[in-house]
Protein backbone atom coordinates (compact mmCIF):
# COMPACT_ATOMS: atom_id res chain seq x y z
CA UNK A 1 0.00 0.00 0.00
CA UNK A 2 0.93 3.60 -0.77
CA UNK A 3 -0.14 6.85 1.08
CA UNK A 4 -0.90 9.61 -1.13
CA UNK A 5 -0.68 13.69 -0.28
CA UNK A 6 -3.80 14.74 0.39
CA UNK A 7 -4.43 17.83 -1.61
CA UNK A 8 -5.69 21.06 0.42
CA UNK A 9 -8.31 23.72 -0.12
CA UNK A 10 -7.78 26.40 -3.54
CA UNK A 11 -6.46 23.25 -5.39
CA UNK A 12 -9.06 23.04 -8.58
CA UNK A 13 -9.34 18.81 -8.16
CA UNK A 14 -11.82 19.99 -5.18
CA UNK A 15 -13.88 22.32 -7.33
CA UNK A 16 -14.74 19.35 -10.00
CA UNK A 17 -17.67 16.94 -9.94
CA UNK A 18 -16.34 13.50 -9.54
CA UNK A 19 -16.49 10.80 -12.95
CA UNK A 20 -18.76 7.98 -11.98
CA UNK A 21 -16.75 4.50 -12.04
CA UNK A 22 -17.70 2.04 -14.86
CA UNK A 23 -15.77 -0.58 -13.44
CA UNK A 24 -14.01 -2.13 -10.41
CA UNK A 25 -10.54 -3.01 -11.37
CA UNK A 26 -7.91 -4.89 -9.17
CA UNK A 27 -6.29 -0.82 -9.74
CA UNK A 28 -9.61 0.48 -8.19
CA UNK A 29 -9.44 -1.99 -5.73
CA UNK A 30 -5.55 -0.99 -4.66
CA UNK A 31 -6.59 2.73 -4.43
CA UNK A 32 -9.20 2.04 -1.69
CA UNK A 33 -6.82 -0.15 0.04
CA UNK A 34 -4.25 3.19 -0.30
CA UNK A 35 -7.05 5.49 0.46
CA UNK A 36 -7.32 3.75 3.73
CA UNK A 37 -3.84 4.15 4.90
CA UNK A 38 -3.79 7.34 3.74
CA UNK A 39 -6.87 8.23 5.64
CA UNK A 40 -5.70 6.77 8.62
CA UNK A 41 -2.34 7.88 8.59
CA UNK A 42 -4.11 11.87 8.45
CA UNK A 43 -5.91 10.88 11.06
CA UNK A 44 -9.22 10.92 9.24
CA UNK A 45 -12.72 9.58 9.51
CA UNK A 46 -13.69 9.61 6.09
CA UNK A 47 -11.47 10.53 2.32
CA UNK A 48 -12.52 11.10 -1.14
CA UNK A 49 -10.83 10.52 -4.28
CA UNK A 50 -10.47 13.77 -5.19
CA UNK A 51 -8.89 15.00 -2.12
CA UNK A 52 -5.56 12.72 -3.35
CA UNK A 53 -6.14 14.15 -6.78
CA UNK A 54 -8.57 11.29 -8.56
CA UNK A 55 -11.39 12.79 -10.19
CA UNK A 56 -13.35 9.67 -9.45
CA UNK A 57 -16.73 8.80 -7.28
CA UNK A 58 -15.35 6.67 -4.44
CA UNK A 59 -14.70 7.32 -1.04
CA UNK A 60 -13.45 5.46 2.04
CA UNK A 61 -14.77 5.40 5.64
CA UNK A 62 -13.30 4.58 8.85
CA UNK A 63 -16.13 2.74 10.15
CA UNK A 64 -14.64 1.52 12.93
CA UNK A 65 -14.75 5.36 14.46
CA UNK A 66 -18.15 5.01 13.96
CA UNK A 67 -19.42 1.40 14.84
CA UNK A 68 -17.91 -0.91 17.23
CA UNK A 69 -16.18 -3.45 15.02
CA UNK A 70 -16.44 -1.70 12.09
CA UNK A 71 -13.78 -2.01 9.81
CA UNK A 72 -12.79 0.81 6.65
CA UNK A 73 -15.40 0.74 3.28
CA UNK A 74 -15.20 1.86 0.36
CA UNK A 75 -18.11 3.64 -1.16
CA UNK A 76 -18.61 3.76 -4.95
CA UNK A 77 -20.71 6.28 -7.18
CA UNK A 78 -23.24 7.13 -3.64
CA UNK A 79 -26.20 8.92 -4.20
CA UNK A 80 -28.61 10.66 -2.06
CA UNK A 81 -32.06 9.60 -2.35
CA UNK A 82 -34.24 11.08 -0.16
CA UNK A 83 -33.27 13.44 3.43
CA UNK A 84 -34.73 13.77 6.68
CA UNK A 85 -35.08 16.59 9.89
CA UNK A 86 -31.81 18.72 10.02
CA UNK A 87 -29.21 18.64 12.32
CA UNK A 88 -25.86 20.74 13.08
CA UNK A 89 -22.76 19.29 14.31
CA UNK A 90 -19.41 19.99 13.89
CA UNK A 91 -17.16 19.09 11.05
CA UNK A 92 -13.74 18.90 9.98
CA UNK A 93 -11.78 18.58 6.92
CA UNK A 94 -8.04 16.70 6.23
CA UNK A 95 -8.47 19.57 2.92
CA UNK A 96 -8.62 22.44 5.27
CA UNK A 97 -6.21 21.86 8.22
CA UNK A 98 -7.34 23.40 11.92
CA UNK A 99 -10.75 24.97 10.72
CA UNK A 100 -13.57 23.02 12.42
CA UNK A 101 -16.80 24.45 12.59
CA UNK A 102 -20.81 23.46 13.43
CA UNK A 103 -22.68 22.41 9.59
CA UNK A 104 -26.11 21.95 9.07
CA UNK A 105 -27.12 18.66 7.58
CA UNK A 106 -29.73 16.58 6.87
CA UNK A 107 -30.21 14.26 10.00
CA UNK A 108 -31.14 11.00 8.89
CA UNK A 109 -30.65 9.70 4.96
CA UNK A 110 -31.31 7.41 2.17
CA UNK A 111 -28.66 6.17 0.28
CA UNK A 112 -27.53 4.12 -2.79
CA UNK A 113 -24.32 3.25 -3.27
CA UNK A 114 -21.98 -0.05 -4.77
CA UNK A 115 -19.10 -1.32 -1.77
CA UNK A 116 -15.54 -2.53 -3.70
CA UNK A 117 -16.68 -6.04 -4.65
CA UNK A 118 -19.31 -4.61 -6.37
CA UNK A 119 -22.28 -5.29 -4.78
CA UNK A 120 -25.12 -2.46 -4.86
CA UNK A 121 -26.54 -1.30 -1.44
CA UNK A 122 -29.14 0.86 -0.80
CA UNK A 123 -29.17 1.62 3.34
CA UNK A 124 -30.87 4.31 5.70
CA UNK A 125 -29.47 5.44 8.64
CA UNK A 126 -28.56 9.02 10.62
CA UNK A 127 -26.29 9.63 13.39
CA UNK A 128 -22.30 10.43 13.01
CA UNK A 129 -22.65 8.13 9.80
CA UNK A 130 -25.36 10.08 7.84
CA UNK A 131 -23.32 13.19 8.46
CA UNK A 132 -19.43 11.32 7.00
CA UNK A 133 -21.51 10.16 3.81
CA UNK A 134 -22.77 13.71 3.36
CA UNK A 135 -19.44 14.95 3.58
CA UNK A 136 -17.51 13.14 1.11
CA UNK A 137 -20.37 13.14 -1.01
CA UNK A 138 -19.90 16.76 -1.25
CA UNK A 139 -16.53 16.17 -2.08
CA UNK A 140 -17.24 13.85 -4.94
CA UNK A 141 -19.65 16.92 -6.13
CA UNK A 142 -16.96 19.78 -5.70
CA UNK A 143 -18.67 21.21 -2.20
CA UNK A 144 -16.55 21.76 0.69
CA UNK A 145 -18.01 22.12 4.11
CA UNK A 146 -16.84 25.42 4.50
CA UNK A 147 -19.06 26.44 1.23
CA UNK A 148 -22.12 24.88 3.93
CA UNK A 149 -21.62 27.59 6.20
CA UNK A 150 -23.36 31.47 6.43
CA UNK A 151 -21.37 34.46 4.63
CA UNK A 152 -20.36 36.00 7.76
CA UNK A 153 -18.84 32.95 9.11
CA UNK A 154 -17.24 32.13 5.34
CA UNK A 155 -15.69 35.81 5.61
CA UNK A 156 -14.15 35.29 9.02
CA UNK A 157 -12.85 32.29 8.27
CA UNK A 158 -11.33 34.05 4.56
CA UNK A 159 -7.74 34.96 5.44
CA UNK A 160 -6.86 31.60 7.03
CA UNK A 161 -8.52 29.89 3.66
CA UNK A 162 -6.59 32.16 1.67
CA UNK A 163 -3.57 31.10 3.36
CA UNK A 164 -4.55 27.40 3.31
CA UNK A 165 -5.37 27.83 -0.59
CA UNK A 166 -2.00 30.02 -1.41
CA UNK A 167 0.61 26.90 0.37
CA UNK A 168 -1.64 24.28 -1.56
CA UNK A 169 -0.77 26.52 -5.00
CA UNK A 170 2.81 26.57 -3.88
CA UNK A 171 3.20 23.00 -3.71
CA UNK A 172 1.65 22.37 -6.92
CA UNK A 173 3.77 25.02 -8.98
CA UNK A 174 6.55 23.08 -7.12
CA UNK A 175 5.24 19.34 -8.09
CA UNK A 176 4.79 20.89 -11.33
CA UNK A 177 8.72 21.74 -12.10
CA UNK A 178 9.60 18.24 -10.14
Amino acid sequence: MASHRIVRFGNPILRIKAQPIQEISDELKKLADDMVETMIHGEGIGLAAPQISRSIAMFVIHMGLIEENGEPMAVINPEIIETKGEISYEEGCLCIPDIREEVKRPEIIHVKYMDIEGREHEEEFGGYKARVFQHEIDHLNGVLFVDRLGSMKRKLLQKQLKQIADEEMTILAQEEEE
